[in-house]
């Protein structure tokens, strides 16, 4: 069936759907329009690797929770064994209520001598206004809230700066909050403690492309989209596609991945190497540019995904991909959710490199038909792109056609122009603020599981009955190639009933997919939102692996504490 009848419901809306995600009156600058060397980093004294690096397992090792109690630090608390015992009665250390909705901590007044310090590293780059810190402290888009707000937030212009500062704030024990795009969803730059957010955006250059070795130097602040726009001209992209506005620093720390993950892989699978300053203010690289090595640990892994609690990032040498020679996009819609999930599972099973599979259920469809004025049936729904040769991307349509027929698909419908293809993805794209236009007055719990592939059609058959049954509207949107699994769960802020009801509908979806073998988040992250959820997940051992880790890096814990490691780990 040809699209272009579809197409022209398609292009009915005039006007994008679009939120304003920042208030900052800094501006990012452009990309610029021609490469310029790389920045180099010289340290005082001998340019050698840092003596951490050969002695990381000893270090870890010798340091107990014993020696942590002798710590005067306010925050958070390193082990709760360190709590007075007056204290451990109301503490919860697992299960439902281990975290809270609203993030608590302590205040400490930021040294005067530090602030100084910043004003001398930063010049006019950083603010202490209280809107600005509000902005940095309360991102719009995370059902999760803290009690405090960052007490400066300052915009580094070069690694060296970002250095310095960290090696001020390690200094006066101030705590540091890394920020990128504020895409994140589980509470990652929430400040908690307050102390000092260090806002990336400004450093967002392109530092070398090598094209004949399809790899790209960035800087963190750079976007995803607006890397792809400078790399388009070279024929060459970067494979990851987060939500708009998601910086490469960012994706980095979440090991986010995006709809082509199926074909790509995830952040940790197209990251060659980085540079990361460290809690002591060392800068540090994790590997050569080379696309494998054997050499050492694998600590380019270790920081990905570790969400600033281990260091900030500031460079990052990038995998890429040449841009496809032809593409199809396809859709497709089912009776019920599970014939859709059926078919992303049997068109994995074909053998077919999919470049994307995507699943929206039938509320989600309402939504962006109310948000745009379309009239696309309201049924659950799949989306196709095929990569490759035209002959090859053809073919590729026409079996999982016939897979579709075969599980009760219908109104298959296939687009190859440019301009028809940008707007079948724009739905997808749009998905969450079609949510926000359906229920304007309401917030969004946004919340992500993950299942091997075989279990993902009963996963979200169970959750669909759990979301049906409950009184709050609730889209579900899948990256249903690789098991993926997202929920939006939209309630009023202003009735502690619904919200209750959200974190309860968040939690039967954890539980089910940890008891399919699962984990408690795909991509989104941990930050404070799925901490709750890491002991039943990793088992103990692990976290008490990670604790010792974290500790033999950032001893002071200054680097975007209370995230990621559960507050009552300890060894």
């Amino acid at each position: 069936m040809a699209f272009s009848s579809l197409f022209s419901r398609l292009r009915s809306c005039s006007k994008p759907i679009c939120r304003n995600l920042r208030t900052s009156n800094f501006q990012r600058p452009h990309i610029p329009s021609s490469l310029t060397e790389p920045v180099t980093c010289s340290r005082k004294g001998q340019g050698t690797i840092p003596s951490w690096v050969a002695s990381l397992i000893p270090l870890a090792l010798a340091v107990s929770a014993g020696s942590l109690a002798l710590q005067s630090q306010n925050y958070p608390s390193r082990c709760l064994n360190d709590a007075p015992l007056s204290d451990l009665k109301s503490v919860k250390t697992g299960g439902k209520g281990s975290t809270d909705y609203v993030v608590k901590g302590s205040l400490r007044k930021v040294p005067p001598e530090l602030i100084e310090e910043l004003k001398g590293i930063c010049q006019d780059n950083m603010t202490m206004d209280e809107d600005e810190r509000y902005v940095h402290g309360k991102p719009q888009n995370s059902f999760h809230k803290a009690v405090n707000i960052p007490d400066v937030v300052v915009y580094p212009r070069s690694e060296e700066e970002v250095s310095k500062i960290v090696k001020s704030c390690n200094m006066h024990k101030v705590p540091i909050v890394p920020y990128g795009g504020a895409t994140s969803i589980e509470g990652h730059t929430l400040s908690p403690y307050g102390g000092v957010c260090i806002d990336m955006t400004l450093m967002n250059r392109v530092k070398a492309l090598h094209v004949e070795d399809m790899d790209v130097v960035v800087e963190p602040g750079i976007g995803w989209m607006e890397l792809n726009e400078y790399l388009e001209s070279y024929g060459l992209f970067f494979p990851l596609d987060p939500g708009p506005g998601a910086t490469i620093g960012g994706m980095c720390a979440t090991r986010c991945s995006g709809s082509l993950a199926v074909r790509y892989g995830t952040m940790r699978d197209n990251v060659i190497s980085l540079k990361v300053v460290l809690a002591d203010g060392e800068v540090m690289k994790t590997a050569s540019r080379a696309r494998k090595s054997a050499a050492g640990y694998d600590l380019t892994r270790l920081l990905i995904g570790s969400e600033g609690t281990l260091g900030v990032i500031t460079e990052i040498t990038l995998r890429l991909q040449k841009l496809p020679q032809s593409s199809v996009v396809a859709m497709c819609n089912f009776p019920t959710i599970k014939d859709a999930a059926d078919v992303a599972i049997a068109t994995m099973h074909s053998g077919i490199q999919v470049s994307r599979v995507e699943l929206l259920d039938e509320v989600q469809i309402r939504a962006i038909n109310l948000a745009n004025d379309k009239k696309l049936p309201e049924i659950p729904t799949l989306m196709f792109e095929f990569v490759g040769t035209e002959a090859y991307a053809r073919e590729q349509t026409q079996i999982v056609q016939k897979i579709a027929s075969e599980h009760n698909g219908s109104d298959f419908v296939f687009a190859e122009d440019p301009e028809e293809k940008k707007e079948l993805w724009k739905i997808r794209k749009e998905a969450l603020w079609a949510c926000f236009a359906m229920k304007p007055k309401c917030e969004a719990m946004i919340t992500d599981v993950c299942v091997p592939l075989s279990h993902l059609a009963e996963l979200i058959s169970r959750s669909k009955q759990e979301l049906d049954a409950s009184p709050l509207t609730c889209t579900v949107i899948a990256h249903a190639g690789d098991g993926n699994f997202h929920v939006v769960v939209l309630f009023d802020p202003t009735k502690e009933e619904q919200r209750r009801e959200a974190e309860r509908l968040n939690h039967f979806m954890v539980h089910t997919a940890l008891s399919m073998e699962g984990t408690c988040t795909g991509e989104h992250g941990v930050g404070t939102g799925k901490m709750k959820y890491l002991e039943k997940e990793l088992g103990i051992e692990n976290l008490r692996t990670m604790k010792r880790i974290k500790d033999a890096l950032d001893p002071k814990n200054i680097m975007n504490p209370g995230k990621l490691i559960p507050p009552h780990i300890c060894f």
